[in-house]
């Protein structure tokens, strides 16, 4: 994968993640307030219905996840704007450490809970950040003679 390529990947990345996030929050308040609930109601597999916002918890639960997404994602684009694209070993390692420092606790957290479908979700997620950052390969500089 090229720089170029990466950096577009990554970018991408984080405004999906941002726009979850928003959705989220939005959630709260409109419409999408049924797509959060079919979510949450993916994550605890199988679709049953059982889980949704109708609790207090559940909604500032869901305002603070949305508002950490939407921060992660602008956090990634920034990382990726002004250290990935000009030094991307730091940029990388600065990426994946933080969303493994999510994913792994969420990922436990979620399949202590018995929401394990998370835990397949969340490695769709990870692999939105790491695989452009692992594929990445530098060009090879022409040897001069």
């Amino acid at each position: 994968m090229t720089h170029d390529t990466a950096i577009k990947a990554l970018k991408l990345a984080a405004i999906g993640t941002v726009i979850f996030g928003l959705a989220m929050v939005l959630a709260l308040v409109s419409p999408l307030r049924l797509g959060l609930a079919l979510f949450l109601d993916l994550v605890h597999w199988p679709l049953d219905g059982q889980q949704d916002l109708n609790s207090d918890s559940a909604r500032v639960l869901a305002a603070i996840s949305g508002g950490l997404l939407v921060g992660t994602g602008t956090l990634i684009w920034g990382i990726t704007t002004e250290v990935y694209s000009k030094t991307p070993k730091i940029g990388g390692r600065i990426i994946l450490t933080g969303v493994l420092a999510w994913y792994l606790p969420d990922s436990f957290g979620s399949y202590m809970v018995g929401a394990w479908f998370n835990v397949v979700l969340n490695t769709g997620f990870l692999a939105l950040f790491a695989v452009p950052i692992l594929l990445y390969r530098p060009a090879k500089q022409p040897v001069a003679a």
